[in-house]
């Protein structure tokens, strides 16, 4: 995503204490709505959205509902690298991109991500507890036959930003379209 570098690049981003920044001014999350809707905006233009692997997926989820209702559909959800660069050398962001509105078709796969009160969250898919090390293998298995390739994430809010990320990971890399329940779906 070396897009996200670029300066007019539109950024929100939610710290691990759920403060949120609309590029590098503070907003509150029920103000960022109404602000993107004044800003002028290139719909051609992603909106990128990075917040700390800490943060409350609660915290992240406002602000998704909050792009959702200024009509952005596929934000961008920059995250951290997993290789280390080699010094002095830049690094461009990553991101994974997921959509806020459910698509008319009814066929989607649900994951839930479940606070455990363990280190790992609970998986389910369509209701059934998987293991988190089987969801990328188990959703392929269920792909097969489906022509769309749809997955309905939802996640408790109590649970870090970083968790409900390695999900989506998880989703994509099984060949899926990711969409984030936020709390009007």
């Amino acid at each position: 995503m070396p897009d996200a570098d670029n300066a007019d690049a539109w950024i929100i981003s939610v710290t691990d204490n759920g403060t949120v920044y609309l590029g590098i001014d503070p907003i509150t999350p029920a103000a960022l709505a109404n602000e993107m809707k004044g800003r002028l905006r290139d719909r051609e233009q992603q909106l990128y959205i990075k917040a700390d692997a800490r943060t409350p997926y609660a915290d992240v989820m406002r602000v998704l509902e909050a792009v959702r209702s200024a009509g952005v559909a596929g934000p961008t959800l920059l995250t951290a690298q997993q290789e280390l660069p080699a010094p002095g050398s830049i690094v461009p962001p990553k991101g994974l991109e997921v959509n806020l509105d459910a698509p008319s078709s009814s066929g989607s796969i649900m994951v839930q991500v479940l606070s455990s009160g363990q280190q790992s969250p609970t998986l389910r898919i369509n209701h059934q507890t998987v293991s988190s090390e089987a969801l990328q293998s188990t959703l392929t298995e269920a792909f097969q036959n489906r022509s769309d390739k749809l997955v309905l994430v939802n996640a408790d809010g109590q649970l870090a930003f970083a968790q409900v990320v390695r999900v989506i990971d998880a989703c994509r890399s099984a060949g899926a379209k990711v969409i984030l329940a936020t709390p009007q779906m």
